[in-house]
């Protein structure tokens, strides 16, 4: 145990003498949460939105009105034509074209229908089928109110009865999409800054030298990858604490679960990015090969772990690949505890997944590495 004391000296004093990694490790990590958080959402908001109103009338009025007070939209200007309108949406100009025809209050006091034409820019396909429903939401409530005031007297009483529906929004009730984001970014930051920072360290070793000076040192091989290994655990460790304080007095993120819970899986997971980091190290022989090589990894694991596209939503053969995706395990276990307040038994089978994926990782990495004595 003292030799790996000693080693582990070495390591944190290497850490803390690297000038350009202190930044690295304490500063980029808060900086990219609290910008990250802001900026990732999936709120669709201030849409550019133009009309072309053939009618002019007062039904005409009053749907563009509707329009305007909402939250959603952001009325630019009216177009005199259509070609026009058009013209505007290819430059980039505006986002929904709304054509009300001519005739339109006409047709609905005559035939009780008409038409509208809705035209939105789905170069984004999400927000466009957010855009489209909220369109309909907005014609819909101006078409109850249309029919109700073409009613009849007589005929008033004879309006059927709607079904309401009162939702009940949990463990989220404010609908803030940075409760939902800020957990998944902080998975990220502690993935990415573990696993860069342990994969290039013992390649840094090799690009000095001095990593053949301790291979022929009588230092077992596991005093030598735990003395190197277990800092950057501690820095994951240190990194996570750093996020939920942030996550907490800057987002105001809900943090119902076990604390202790999610310090334990961290725990874990952490030994799974250091058994990769480790990998990657003993087949490469410079910093920016490890990198190169870490980055690719990262990239996959997070388009894959479910933090900007549901998993649910992926074809088959990319959801039987996510199990074999650690970053999807934390998010959904951080997820489960910060938000949900869920148990050990809650999580058990990710916490049973991540331990396999750990002891594998690291038996690989460990048999990877060549010590020469």
């Amino acid at each position: 145990m003292k030799t790996i004391g000693y080693i582990i000296q070495k390591e944190f004093k290497q850490i803390f003498r690297n000038k350009a990694m202190l930044p690295i490790i304490f500063v980029l990590p808060i900086i990219q949460l609290i910008i990250l958080s802001s900026a990732a959402t999936f709120e669709v908001k201030n849409i550019a939105f133009s009309y072309v109103d053939h009618d002019k009338t007062s039904f005409s009025r009053e749907l563009i009105d509707k329009f305007e007070a909402s939250t959603f939209f952001n009325v630019i200007t009216e177009f005199p034509s259509e070609r026009i309108a058009n013209s505007a949406m290819l430059e980039g100009e505006v986002d929904v074209i709304l054509e009300i025809p001519q005739y339109f209050e006409r047709d609905l006091l005559k035939n009780k229908k008409t038409n509208l034409l809705v035209i939105i820019n789905a170069i984004d396909g999400a927000a466009a089928g957010v855009e489209n429903v909220y369109i309909n939401q907005i014609v819909r409530s101006f078409n109850k109110n249309a029919q109700t005031n073409l009613m009849q007297a007589s005929d008033i009483n004879n309006i059927p009865k709607n079904i309401l529906s009162i939702p009940s929004f949990w463990y989220n009730k404010t609908l803030n999409y940075k409760t939902f984001m800020v957990p998944g970014i902080l998975v990220i930051l502690v993935t990415m800054i573990t696993l860069f920072l342990s994969g290039m360290n013992i390649v840094r070793e090799k690009e000095i030298g001095t990593l053949e000076q301790m291979n022929v040192t009588p230092i077992k091989k596991h005093q030598f990858i735990i003395g190197k290994l277990f800092p950057f655990w501690v820095l994951g460790m240190v990194l996570l604490t750093v996020g939920l304080i942030i996550a907490r007095v800057l987002f105001n993120v809900p943090m119902v679960g076990s604390l202790a819970l999610m310090y334990l899986y961290t725990s874990v997971y952490m030994l799974v990015i250091l058994g990769i980091g480790l990998f990657i190290s003993n087949f490469t022989d410079t910093q920016q090969q490890a990198m190169f090589i870490a980055w690719f990894f990262v990239v996959i694991f997070i388009l894959m772990s479910g933090l900007f596209t549901p998993i649910e939503s992926m074809p088959q053969w990319a959801q039987f690949l996510t199990e074999f995706n650690p970053v999807k395990y934390y998010v959904e276990v951080l997820r489960m505890v910060m938000l949900k307040g869920s148990s050990f038994i809650d999580i058990l089978p990710q916490f049973i997944k991540t331990s396999i994926y750990a002891i594998v990782m690291n038996a690989l990495a460990v048999w990877s590495y060549k010590k020469t004595n």
